[in-house]
Formats: C-alpha cells, sequence, structure tokens
C-alpha cells in the first residue's frame, strides 16, 4: 500500500504545493478580517480536494483496471484513499497553524481554546464529508463522484448541526461548547471508519475488469 500512496502523492504534489501556500496567505489575509483561527476550519476540507484528483486520475488511466492484477487488495487500495484522505487533511491542519503561530508570537490575541474548537469543528466536516464523498468515488463516474464531493460538505454542515441539537438534549452546548465539539469529532471519526469498511465492501463486489 505504501506504493500506492507514494503514487498518489507524485500525482496531487503540485495541487498539494498551492493548496499549503494557499492556505498560508489566506491565514495571513484573514487576520485583517476575520480570527486567524477560523482557518482551521477551512484548511482540511481544501487540502484534501487532491484525493479526489488522484480518483479522477486514477479512473482517466484505467488504473483500477491493471492494479487488480498486482499483489494489492482492494481493501488495501480503498485504505489507502482513506489514508491519503486522513494525512492531507492533517497536513492542512498543520498548515493553518503556521500563521496562527507567527500571528501569536506577534502579539494577536489566539487562546489555545479558538485552536481546538475550529481545529475540532473542522476536522469533524471533513471526516463527515468523506465519510460520504469516498465510497461514492466508486459507485458514480468521476463527474458525478465530483459533485458529490462539493456536495458532500454541505451535507456536512447540516449533519454537525443536527448532532449539536441531539447533544444538546443531554447537556446545555452553550456551557460546554468544545468538551460538544469533541464529541463531533469522535462521532465523525466512527463515521468515517464505517464508511470505509462500507467503501471497501462496495469495491470488492464491484465488477472493475
Amino acid at each position: 500500500m505504501k506504493g500506492v500512496l507514494v503514487k498518489d502523492l507524485y500525482i496531487a504534489r503540485s495541487n498539494i504545493l498551492v493548496t499549503v501556500v494557499s492556505l498560508v496567505v489566506l491565514g495571513f489575509g484573514l487576520s485583517f478580517l476575520l480570527e486567524t483561527c477560523a482557518l482551521l476550519v477551512l484548511a482540511p476540507v481544501a487540502s484534501t480536494t487532491a484525493v479526489f484528483i488522484s480518483i479522477t486520475s486514477d479512473a482517466a488511466s484505467k488504473w483500477n483496471k491493471n492494479v487488480i492484477i498486482m499483489p494489492v487488495s482492494r481493501g488495501q487500495i480503498i485504505g489507502e484513499k482513506f489514508l491519503f484522505y486522513i494525512l492531507l487533511a492533517v497536513l492542512g491542519m498543520l498548515t493553518a497553524l503556521i500563521p496562527c503561530a507567527v500571528l501569536a508570537c506577534l502579539g494577536m490575541d489566539i487562546t489555545l481554546h479558538a485552536l481546538c474548537l475550529y481545529g475540532s469543528l473542522g476536522l469533524s466536516a471533513t471526516l463527515l464529508a468523506g465519510g460520504i464523498s469516498l465510497p461514492c468515488a466508486y459507485l458514480f463516474d468521476p463527474e458525478k463522484s465530483q459533485i458529490v464531493f462539493m456536495m458532500s460538505f454541505m451535507a456536512s454542515t447540516g449533519m454537525i448541526t443536527g448532532l449539536v441539537l441531539l447533544i444538546n438534549l443531554v447537556f446545555p452546548v452553550k456551557e460546554n461548547i468544545l468538551p460538544a465539539f469533541n464529541l463531533v469529532l469522535l462521532i465523525s471519526v466512527v463515521w468515517f471508519f464505517i464508511s470505509y469498511r462500507i467503501a471497501v465492501k462496495v469495491y470488492r463486489e464491484r465488477d472493475i475488469t
């Protein structure tokens, strides 16, 4: 699976570089308009677009048909995409921390609470969206999967809202906002793992010859 991951990194390297630079620049730009920590919500979402570039590239080059004769199981192929997605989300998060750290050193009021809150929200949205869009990438053609990819982030927003409302029935979210969103993040992790298992099952049963 390591070789498959390196292949995807090679294909998406230019997109990853552009995304990283854009996030750093955007982070400093946001400091004049909004709270810089808000970039932690956008960063993991933006960075994961490279995963769908690799999926589209695989479909265009017929790589999916060739790889089944290699010593790599279908479960490993799917697992690599999900791992690639997580790695890019973490990379986006770390990139977003660069302007936050620099601005904090320059005296701007950037608190650990804000970093944790926005980071939890950003990762939750990314994992919920990935749990929707990644399995669909192997059910639909590349054009439709791109549409699902864009719509999945809007769906993740609604899912987070619904989860927060449900949590509020158990304890007041306004008074425990960070624990509430950490719980949302935990649910998002479970959702992402279940999505992975579903994607593996779908891909194993799908005829790609």
